[in-house]
């Protein structure tokens, strides 16, 4: 995923990567959130992990909720751990950006993955979100709270974000199909996350 800024997240992600799960803590602040995403699920849904990154502790905790998972992330070396942390469990390498499966799936989920993209990127992503939803999905992202780019870093190496603005992504969920049913801006329960949870129409 390359920015307007020529900041390569996945390039980022390829250095560093193991360095990114170590720093990652098994501490599931996103509890709360999941048992959202999870109530509108039905029993061992297939779910879509978008950026899956290396599989723990997101992709864990719903396999061990007993939903079917299918990771996609577009760094080989984060792949590479999520195939090891969960061996047997279905992995795509692909941008996202790029995602085409050919599947359907009742929750997608695009955690601390979807806001590495540019603007541009993730208007055009939406509809990709659309493609891959059955009936009825759950989708649950992270965003920033306001229209605007910012760098973060990783192990010294800069690290883009981008977010819309609230009204847009609702607006482009809405065209898609999608009803938002909770958004919370800056969650202090969450480490201040920005978090989208929508549904598509039946």
């Amino acid at each position: 995923m390359t920015s307007s800024t020529d900041v390569s997240v996945i390039d980022v992600y390829q250095r560093h990567g193991m360095a990114w799960a170590r720093l990652r803590s098994d501490n599931l602040l996103e509890k709360l959130w999941l048992d959202r995403f999870c109530a509108l699920l039905p029993a061992g849904a297939a779910i879509l992990d978008i950026g899956c990154g290396s599989g723990l502790p997101i992709a864990r905790e719903l396999i061990r909720r007993g939903f079917d998972i299918t990771g996609v992330d577009g760094t080989p070396t984060m792949l590479a751990q999520f195939q090891r942390n969960l061996p047997g469990v279905a992995a795509h390498l692909a941008d996202m950006r790029d995602l085409a499966l050919k599947q359907r799936f009742a929750g997608l989920l695009a955690w601390d993955s979807f806001f590495h993209l540019s603007p541009s990127d993730q208007r055009d992503m939406i509809p990709r979100f659309q493609a891959h939803a059955a009936p009825g999905a759950a989708l649950m992202f992270t965003s920033g709270d306001a229209e605007g780019e910012a760098i973060g870093e990783l192990e010294g190496d800069p690290l883009y974000h981008g977010s819309l603005d609230p009204e847009e992504y609702r607006s482009l969920l809405a065209a898609a199909g999608f009803a938002v049913i909770v958004h919370t801006a800056k969650d202090p329960a969450c480490g201040h996350r920005t978090v989208w949870l929508a549904q598509q129409g039946g």
